[in-house]
């Protein structure tokens, strides 16, 4: 089985999770850091997910799984401890022509989710096609060793450069290969603000704000 990998723009979508334990909480979590709107079917919630539906942060609907109450979604993910609610879930999702995803049970999938690595817009997925989540998680918590806050504060400051290399047809990737030759990141992890503007504004000519928080 081959995934085509995507990242999924589901702001302001309707998102369904069926089942309200600690895995459905996870699932909300990342799904609202996305801003959707996220929709958690269960007769009882763990108490992280109540305190979100108690901020309007979640719907709930507290019932067990039945069909109609996935129509209009943008996805669906499935977080039940139950085989035959899952396998229920997949069938009317796909009958809908909605994309599922069943926790822990790649058969039942139209889409799988990695594991991940976010350093602010900076996304670093690991998949393994369904087949090692454990070492999706061995490859994550060694990535997140190696790439830390300076790259998110990296990324900012190329993101605020990306107009100016707009109206410098071209530029862009020397900017970035010299700004990587003097060591910028190496700056930014130092937290030396002075130094990493001074690089900046010698390579590129422009004044760039950075946020050290």
């Amino acid at each position: 089985m081959k995934y085509y990998p995507v990242f999924l723009d589901i702001r302001d979508k309707k998102c369904v999770i069926v089942g309200g334990g600690e895995i459905a909480l996870r699932k909300a979590e990342r799904l609202l850091d996305c801003g959707a709107k996220v929709s958690v079917i269960s007769p009882k919630l763990v108490p992280e997910l109540a305190a979100l539906k108690d901020r309007n942060l979640i719907s709930h609907i507290a019932a067990e799984y039945s069909g109609n109450l996935i129509d209009k979604a943008t996805l669906i993910i499935g977080a039940t401890d139950d085989k035959k609610t899952n396998a229920r879930i997949s069938q009317d999702a796909r009958a809908k022509n909605i994309p599922v995803n069943i926790v822990d049970d790649p058969q039942k999938c139209d889409f799988i989710l990695p594991s991940i690595v976010q350093r602010g817009d900076l996304s670093i997925t690991i998949g393994t096609g369904g087949k090692s989540p454990a070492l999706a998680r061995y490859l994550r918590e060694e990535l997140e060793g190696q790439y830390g806050k300076e790259y998110e504060i990296f990324l900012n400051i190329l993101g605020n450069l990306r107009t100016k290399m707009d109206k410098n047809a071209g530029v862009g990737k020397d900017w970035f290969t010299s700004l990587m030759a003097v060591g910028i990141l190496e700056s930014i992890k130092a937290r030396d603000i002075k130094k990493v503007k001074k690089i900046v504004k010698d390579i590129t000519g422009e004044e760039v704000d950075i946020d050290f928080k």
